[in-house]
């Protein structure tokens, strides 16, 4: 990561690419910030534009420090971010990473999450050879476990009191995938 640009992977999945964020972008990111689901699930606090141009300036410098991958998702035509994905903290020595991702209204519902978190995945293991991946989630997101599931990350645990959201602490459920796993067990419900 450290001296390489920031790749844009794609086509991940119906025109769409996972692409670096621009400061142009930022309108999408307070969007995002302001909309409820996007709020409950994630730590995404952006009161306005100056605030979202910093926060992208952030991604770019962790992405030079090699702690963070954190892409737009958005039409390879060039049309607007319908969601963010990307890698939080990357521990290229360790072989570590944590997947993040949301998608804006107009983009649930259309199968994106899946193929998204595929990809990452592939490049995470592929290209920046690390070796095991999480997927954590507040156990009261049923979609997350789903994806989750679907992405082949296998249920490992629960995390009692793991992340403190708008609303308060929040369990959470960890999945994994570690280089070479195969599709593995679905996460149930009731987890």
């Amino acid at each position: 990561m450290r001296g390489a640009e920031q790749p844009v992977l794609g086509p991940v999945v119906r025109g769409l690419v996972l692409r670096p964020w621009r400061a142009a972008d930022a309108g999408a990111l307070v969007a995002a910030a302001g909309d409820p689901a996007i709020r409950k699930w994630n730590l995404l606090t952006v009161a306005d534009l100056t605030a979202a141009e910093l926060r992208i300036a952030r991604m770019s410098e962790r992405w030079r420090s090699g702690t963070g991958a954190v892409w737009a998702l958005a039409p390879a035509d060039g049309g607007e971010v319908v969601g963010l994905a990307g890698w939080n903290d990357v521990d290229l020595a360790g072989g570590s990473a944590e997947i993040v991702y949301w998608l804006l209204p107009p983009a649930r519902g259309r199968g994106l999450a899946v193929p998204v978190v595929e990809r990452l995945t592939r490049w995470a293991f592929d290209d920046l050879g690390l070796h095991r991946l999480r997927l954590c989630h507040s156990v009261s997101n049923e979609p997350s476990c789903r994806v989750a599931s679907k992405a082949g990350y296998t249920y490992e645990g629960t995390m009692r009191g793991a992340l403190l959201h708008e609303d308060g602490w929040h369990d959470q459920h960890l999945h994994a995938v570690v280089r070479g796993d195969v599709r593995n067990r679905h996460c149930s419900s009731g987890r």
